[in-house]
């Protein structure tokens, strides 16, 4: 008569599973498998909302403030990112060049752009250790050919670990 390997429960012929594990078993298993998932997604979750209040932390496009003590200089970092303008061109300059005014698309996609270039600089920053990111510079270029039209973002700056008490630059 078969055994399951886990829980030794010989009164199972027929509802043996896999691997010599009853079925009992294999729904156990299977259950502490999930549970596993979950916690583990959970971990993710905090993790990345741990990185979103992280990512928070001071950038400046100046090289010192009077209220921060730079204790030491990183690392120079770089965000880069590349947006199609022909999406742009499609839905809003059209109209704009007709009518004239701003264009609420272009500017949305111009602010996303720079959001998320300065989000990654400071995800590059924590991943340095840095407390604080200075002399923070954004740079725009179009990168064009072939017909098609590309915005091109680049935030640089300066990670830095601040003082903690007094002292520093």
């Amino acid at each position: 008569m078969p055994v399951c390997e886990r829980c030794n429960n010989n009164r199972l012929n027929i509802s043996m599973g896999r691997n010599g594990i009853c079925l009992r078993c294999e729904q156990e298993i299977e259950l502490e498998r999930k549970q596993r998932g979950i916690a583990s997604e959970e971990r993710a979750s905090q993790d990345e909302r741990a990185l979103q209040a992280a990512a928070s932390r001071i950038i400046l496009t100046t090289e010192s403030s009077l209220d921060l003590r730079i204790e030491r200089r990183l690392d120079i970092i770089t965000a880069e990112v590349v947006i199609g303008m022909h999406l742009f061109r499609d839905i809003a300059s059209a109209f704009r060049d007709t009518f004239g005014g701003r264009s609420a698309t272009m500017q949305k996609g111009l602010r996303d752009a720079r959001k998320t270039a300065l989000d990654e600089l400071r995800r590059e920053a924590l991943a340095l250790g840095a407390d604080a990111v200075v002399a923070v510079d954004l740079d725009y270029s179009e990168i064009s050919g072939g017909g098609k039209s590309m915005l091109f973002l680049v935030a640089s700056g300066t990670a830095v670990k601040l003082a903690t008490t007094g002292g520093g630059e």
